[in-house]
């Protein structure tokens, strides 16, 4: 019976080890998306993101979508803890390639269950020079192993409240994004990313204490392959 329980504990602490380990990108490293549009369920399209460079604290990938209603290709800068320093925000249904500092904090270590955070990071549009206050509410719901068109992973589930800070219109409320992702640490990826924004247009109320929120994209990201090129 001893024998029982320690092996049951040896393999319990093995898996606690294996999720906790977060895997080190390579130049290479190649991932595809397939993209589900979540309010019918029809698969929109995929998105490529290959790791094209590795510095110290930073790493480069090129994001490649199949068809251009899933947007254009840019270029993701990641830090070496997988926060986001430069990174699409919907702002009132369209990307916008930010640069963040501090980063971007999708993630705050370590990633145990129960753990919760409120940030604000500055977003700099590189093109325009605009900036935005961006706000982000974090959530750790805990473990949770989950199987993608690439296979099962254990993954820690992450929940998101973004508040995009783009008070560029007079009647439009800043954008809020609400995501739910499932993070693989033995990929240093997501493997699946529920996505879906909104927003208040003033001149579509009612009366000004009925408003309905605009209802924008609402996409789902599942991990279809992975490999290094």
């Amino acid at each position: 019976m001893r024998t029982s329980i320690r092996a049951m504990l040896f393999i319990v602490l093995m898996v606690a080890s294996t999720v906790a380990a977060v895997a080190a990108p390579a130049v290479g490293d190649t991932y595809v998306y397939r993209v589900i549009n979540a309010y019918n369920n029809e698969v929109q399209g995929q998105v490529t993101y290959r790791v094209d460079k590795v510095d110290a604290g930073q790493v480069t990938l090129s994001a490649t979508p199949d068809r251009p209603a899933l947007g254009m290709p840019h270029t993701d800068i990641l830090a070496s803890d997988a926060n986001w320093l430069r990174h699409p925000l919907i702002n009132h249904d369209m990307p916008v390639e930010y640069t963040f500092s501090p980063p971007f904090p999708a993630y705050m270590a370590p990633l145990d269950a129960g753990k919760s955070w409120s940030t604000r990071v500055s977003a700099t549009d590189p093109v325009s020079g605009r900036r935005a206050s961006v706000r982000v509410d974090g959530d750790v719901i805990g473990s949770e192993r989950i199987t993608t068109p690439a296979g099962a992973f254990d993954t820690i589930k992450v929940k998101r409240r973004v508040y995009a800070g783009d008070w560029w219109d007079a009647f439009r409320n800043e954008t809020n994004i609400k995501e739910t992702e499932w993070f693989a640490p033995a990929l240093g990826r997501p493997v699946k990313t529920d996505r879906q924004s909104g927003y208040i247009d003033q001149q579509r109320c009612a009366t000004r204490l009925a408003c309905t929120p605009q209802r924008g994209d609402w996409f789902v990201y599942e991990l279809v392959s992975h490999g290094r090129s």
